[in-house]
């Protein structure tokens, strides 16, 4: 009985959060950005569950997609993203893409000495 009454005061406190964000700016708007952080982010997650990822890969990994974020906020902070801004954030996406590749493809697994 307390877990459905947990699930449920869980599930309003999201959609109450959903709505209370505002609406981004017209020249602000980035879904392919934000789209290609949510895909990254649940690689990231999977890596950890299934052990592919070391913790401090995992971690490394996790401040690398911080700096995408912050760049994209500071891109948003005057009302418009730039052509040039979008390239930055893609080619740093690109980066950071390769880097999740490398690190759930290499030699090192978690409890292996990370």
């Amino acid at each position: 009985m307390n877990t459905r009454y947990l699930i449920a005061l869980l599930a309003l406190a999201g959609t109450s959060a959903f709505a209370q964000t505002p609406a981004p700016t017209p020249g602000t708007n980035t879904p392919r950005i934000d789209q290609r952080e949510a895909r990254q982010q649940a690689r990231i997650a999977q890596g950890a569950a299934s052990g592919s990822l070391t913790p401090k890969e995992t971690q490394r990994l996790e401040k690398e997609q911080a700096r995408i974020d912050k760049v994209e906020t500071q891109a948003k902070a005057d009302g418009q993203v730039t052509a040039r801004e979008r390239a930055k954030l893609t080619a740093m996406q690109d980066g950071a893409s390769r880097d999740i590749h490398r690190k759930k493809h290499n030699a090192r697994v978690a409890g292996n000495g990370g």
